[in-house]
């Protein structure tokens, strides 16, 4: 069992969750139980999910909460997609998050083809 502390995915991760707190201060406030509370769920749901992953014993748990968080930046991906169609944030944020979710997903995907390769 390794430690999530560890894993430069992970942190990245996190970082990502620290980025999509402070962007979606700025929403609507009709937005908190909506939008904002569903790209929040999703931001935090990937570090989670590695975490989780981690300490559930073996390499196969590991890859699904992987694959799982995979699943989580590929949704998170789309809600800032359409908190910038919607003007709750501009281009320039959208961009510059845009390509940390896109980082963490390669970094993910490549973590998960490691284990693969491992076996």
């Amino acid at each position: 069992m390794q430690s999530f502390w560890n894993l430069k995915v992970w942190e990245k991760s996190h970082e990502l969750v620290l980025e999509i707190y402070k962007i979606t201060k700025s929403f609507p406030k009709e937005e908190m139980y909506g939008m904002t509370s569903q790209i929040r769920r999703s931001a935090v749901s990937i570090p989670s999910n590695i975490a989780e992953g981690c300490c559930r014993g073996s390499e196969t748990d590991f890859k699904r909460f992987l694959q799982i968080a995979v699943g989580s930046a590929s949704e998170l991906e789309y809600q800032l997609y359409l908190a910038k169609d919607l003007q709750y944030t501009d281009n320039n944020n959208y961009e510059i998050i845009k390509t940390k979710v896109i980082e963490v997903k390669r970094m993910l995907s490549s973590l998960i083809n490691k284990l693969k390769a491992d076996n």
